[in-house]
């Protein structure tokens, strides 16, 4: 195995665990859904009744809650999936795009994106990613 097949292979072991990280970070805004819930539902447990929030701004918080862990999963699927492609040597642009965005999961994602542009860019490493001649691409009509 040459050095940029062990490469590859080393980020995409990295980028399934960053995966994993982001997606137990993505399980922290569950705690506004469930504060919204509790203010819709159960109002009464947020304090005297003179004091207690409107029932929409429970509908807001545990909408915006649900939402950013949403959002949180998708990325976090989208890293492993990165991961993947990385691993099977499919889909170039996809890595590199995902490799730039990662670089705002900050510490981890970071230096897994850094590390994954540096490695893509190489042409020997380009060179892996291109569909080789004796095996075209078949396309069914």
């Amino acid at each position: 195995m040459n050095q940029d097949q062990e490469h590859l292979r080393l980020l995409s072991i990295f980028h399934y665990v960053c995966a994993g990280v982001a997606a137990l970070f993505a399980c922290i805004p569950v705690i506004y859904v469930i504060v919204g819930l509790m203010m819709i539902f159960a109002p009464e447990s947020m304090g005297p009744s003179n004091n207690r929030p409107p029932a929409f701004l429970g509908v807001f918080v545990a909408g915006m809650g649900f939402l950013m862990a949403l959002f949180g999963w998708a990325f976090a699927f989208c890293i492993a999936y990165a991961g993947r492609c990385l691993a099977q040597h499919k889909r170039y642009t996809f890595c590199l795009v995902m490799g730039a965005i990662a670089c705002l999961f900050m510490p981890f994602g970071t230096i897994l994106g850094v590390f994954t542009i540096i490695v893509l860019v190489r042409p020997t490493v380009k060179a892996l990613f291109e569909p080789t001649r004796a095996n075209p691409p078949v396309f069914a009509a």
